[in-house]
């Protein structure tokens, strides 16, 4: 089968399309024949070494995908041959074939295309996550959303509305902002025309509730010090590539929490919640609430582009690779 193979670490060019043996499902194995991969800030990182999880080399990138059940474990009991699926994988996605684990993968509802799948679980999961576990967001609140057309980003906003929030988006782009403004957000800040700290003191004069920062660098700071009373600062990511030092004073001045999210070892931690968290997003989703924003499609083949697109911070949503024919 053809896999996108790293073989050293680097940029996306580094990589190539290479063949290897087709996987064997065993145990709680599910073999799936790819259909497409989603794109995920994690996946430029891994490729370069800078991740936490460093697979053996030679090793596929592609944490997240949706396809059909081609083979099974012995101990598989919730899927069978022909079902569609969709889940997250680690590294493997970029791959016409994969094993993934059965307690990884999620039925595809039947009205959802491979395209939306593809793109649906890493970033529905996170925001859930972060806005209902590690925010305990409630109906009324107001959210700062970093990064707001990026794909956790959209999925923050969208998410946080249906949980009855006011949300300011903010972005590098008024392009970029339309997206967030479709997706519900009920005010746009343009980071590159005025200061995000000045600006949201004009929306928010008592401070924002709930920060949602997928982007790190100076921006985290500046978020930080719009922060209303009790506030919480969800630490998402760092696509702004800096790792930023936060001055501890101003949790304390603030009474706010700064949170951490790691919605990768909470689906291993408490999968009793993330199980509940998925069937909420589903029902979402099957009653219109939510609506996975595809940005980009790109072949197999032009792996490179679409790796771009991500570390170029160039995403409306999420970018998606096609992998096998329809």
């Amino acid at each position: 089968m053809k896999a996108i193979l790293c073989k050293e670490y680097g940029p996306a060019e580094k990589l190539e399309i290479g063949e290897v043996p087709s996987p064997e499902a065993k145990g709680s194995g599910v073999k799936v024949r790819v259909r497409a991969a989603g794109l995920n800030f994690p996946d430029t990182l891994i490729i370069e070494g800078k991740y936490q999880l460093k697979p053996p080399m030679p090793f596929s990138p592609g944490g997240e995908m949706t396809g059909e059940v081609i083979a099974v474990g012995d101990k598989v009991s919730r899927f069978k041959l022909g079902d569609r699926v969709m889940g997250l994988t680690g590294y493997g996605a970029f791959a016409e074939e994969i094993v993934v684990a059965e307690d990884r993968l999620i039925p595809v509802p039947d009205k959802m295309s491979d395209e939306e799948a593809a793109a649906f679980s890493m970033v529905y999961g996170t925001s859930y996550h972060a806005l209902k576990q590690r925010a305990n967001l409630q109906p009324g609140e107001t959210v700062l959303v970093l990064g707001a057309s990026g794909g956790v980003g959209l999925a923050a906003v969208e998410l946080a509305k249906v949980m009855g929030a006011k949300v300011i988006a903010a972005a590098s782009s008024a392009e970029k902002l339309e997206v967030a403004r479709e997706a519900g957000a009920d005010e746009l800040i343009n980071y590159t025309e005025e200061p995000l700290k000045d600006a949201v003191k004009k929306l928010a004069r008592n401070g924002v509730d709930v920060v949602y920062d997928p982007v790190g660098g100076d921006f985290t700071e500046q978020a930080l010090r719009c922060m209303a009373w009790e506030g919480r600062h969800l630490i998402v990511g760092f696509a702004a590539g800096d790792i930023p030092k936060i001055p501890a004073n101003l949790t304390l001045l603030k009474g706010c929490q700064v949170v951490g999210v790691f919605w990768g070892s909470f689906t291993m931690k408490d999968p009793k919640a993330n199980a509940q968290n998925v069937a909420d997003l589903l029902g979402f989703y099957e009653q219109g609430r939510i609506h996975p924003k595809v940005s980009e499609v790109h072949p197999f083949e032009d792996y490179v582009e679409a790796l771009k697109g991500l570390s170029e911070r160039r995403a409306k949503g999420k970018i998606v690779l096609k992998v096998g024919a329809d």
